[in-house]
């Protein structure tokens, strides 16, 4: 598979995005979800347990498969790739950063950023590499283990895994969930300047009313469905908006 990666205006389209999961009562997870979202931009996807917004991201970074639409990551139809293409796509092409890091521990800090290259079989960009990991902080940190570094450095290091590869787009799971609410600002500062200096596309999924402000825009999901869409809302906002969904 020749992927083609190019950045464009929108970095991930979904187009009428449907996912059902069938047993004896079917869950309709989503229920028709189109969405456009700007390349170099920060999103924010927020929502209630159950609202469909981890199926959302998942559809959206080629984790899941949707029953109906179609998902366009950097230019490729996700929904038209054959699951090998599809993995070596997601490999190459989809960051992702989590709550828990997902560090491997035997490995050093430096191990851990070059692991989606090795995994994908490609060289290492030397000067890019030294490039992020300037930017994000960690130069100095590439011979420690995991165990040896704090929260937030384990973070930075988590995103400059992510965005080793020039992902098309990064997915920030929950990102700031696990560190001190210091920290959590820091590394939501660190995601906004690699969109804003790095031309990076950042999706996050969040369940906090404050990290979801902290984006340019928020994308409130309930009951499978997409009902509002926010420009730059403050945390009160965002709370509001999610009261009246349910919570």
């Amino acid at each position: 598979m020749t992927a083609t990666t190019e950045r464009t205006a929108t970095a991930v389209r979904l187009v009428d995005i449907h996912r059902t999961y069938p047993g004896r009562e079917p869950v309709h997870a989503l229920r028709g979800v189109s969405l456009d979202l700007p390349a170099g931009s920060v999103t924010a996807v927020v929502g209630q347990s159950g609202s469909g917004k981890s199926t959302l991201l998942n559809c959206a970074a080629g984790l899941d498969t949707p029953s109906r639409g179609s998902v366009v990551v950097g230019g490729r139809d996700l929904t038209s790739l054959r699951p090998d293409d599809l993995t070596r796509f997601r490999r190459e092409h989809v960051g992702f950063v989590f709550q828990s890091y997902n560090l491997i521990g035997h490995l050093t800090a430096r191990e851990n950023v070059r692991l989606p290259l090795a995994l994908a079989g490609r060289p290492v960009d030397a000067t890019w590499e030294a490039t992020l990991l300037g930017f994000l902080g960690v130069r100095d940190l590439m011979d420690r283990l995991p165990g040896e570094l704090s929260g937030g450095q384990a973070q930075r290091v988590a995103i400059a895994r992510a965005l080793v590869t020039r992902p098309a787009v990064v997915f920030a799971d929950e990102p700031t969930g696990a560190l001190d609410s210091r920290t959590g600002a820091a590394v939501l500062d660190v995601l906004h300047r690699t969109a804003h200096e790095l031309g990076q596309t950042v999706v996050v999924v969040t369940h906090d009313a404050g990290v979801a402000a902290a984006a340019e825009r928020v994308v409130v999901i309930a009951d499978g469905l997409v009902v509002d869409r926010l420009e730059r809302p403050t945390a009160e906002q965002v709370t509001a908006r999610l009261l009246t969904t349910g919570r």
